[in-house]
C-alpha cells in the first residue's frame, strides 16, 4: 500500500473526517497529528482486536521517528487503561512481531522498553514493591513517573532512597513526607 492509502485507512477506521490526506503525507508534523488523534481514538474503544494492524500500518511510514513515536503514544494510552499487568502482557506481546519489523534497532528498543517500563508500573500499582536491582531496570522517566504518582510509601521510600535522578528522588521524598499521602 502507498503512505496516502494507509493514513487514508487509518483515518477511515478511526472515524476521523476533515483531515486532509494529502497534506498529512506531505508533512510528517500534519501526519504525526493525525496518528495521535487516531490513536486517542483507537486507544479508548473497548475492543483491541485492530490494534495489531493499526500498528502494522503506522510502521510502514517511511519516517521511522513518526511511526515510532505513534506506537509509544499508543502504547501509552493502552497502558493507562488496561486493567493490569497480564492483560497489558498480552496485548503488547501481539504487537512484538510488528515492533520487530522496524528496521531501526534504536526504535525497536525504545518501544519495547517503554512495553517493559509499563509492565513494571503495573505490577507496582498491583501492589508489588520493587527491589532496589528492580529499579534500576527501568527508565529515568518510568522512575520519575512512579515519583509523581505512586501512592505507596514504601514504592516512594525505596524511590527517595534509590532513584537514579536527584529530582526523581527529591519529588518521592517530598511526595512521601506529604500530608495527602499519609491521609488516605
Amino acid at each position: 500500500m502507498t503512505l496516502h492509502a494507509d493514513v487514508a485507512e487509518l483515518l477511515a477506521a478511526a472515524g476521523i473526517p476533515g483531515v486532509d490526506v494529502d497534506e498529512a503525507v506531505a508533512d510528517e508534523h500534519v501526519r504525526w497529528s493525525a496518528y495521535r488523534h487516531i490513536v486517542s481514538v483507537i486507544a479508548s474503544s473497548p475492543s483491541r482486536n485492530r490494534d495489531r494492524a493499526i500498528v502494522a500500518t503506522i510502521l510502514r511510514d517511511p519516517v521511522e521517528m513518526v511511526a515510532k513515536s505513534a506506537v509509544v503514544a499508543l502504547v501509552d494510552e493502552i497502558a493507562m487503561r488496561t486493567a493490569g499487568p497480564a492483560e497489558f502482557r498480552e496485548w503488547a506481546s501481539g504487537l512484538l512481531p510488528e515492533i520487530d519489523g522496524l528496521e531501526g534497532e534504536g526504535h525497536r528498543e525504545f518501544i519495547r522498553r517503554r512495553i517493559r517500563d509499563w509492565l513494571f508500573h503495573l505490577h507496582v500499582q498491583d501492589g508489588h514493591v520493587p527491589t532496589t536491582a528492580e529499579l534500576a531496570e527501568v527508565t529515568d522517566w518510568m522512575q520519575r513517573t512512579l515519583a509523581e504518582g505512586s501512592r505507596s510509601p514504601a514504592v516512594l521510600a525505596l524511590l527517595a532512597e534509590s532513584g537514579r535522578r536527584k529530582k526523581t528522588r527529591n519529588v518521592a521524598e517530598n511526595r512521601a513526607r506529604s500530608r495527602e499521602l499519609r491521609a488516605r
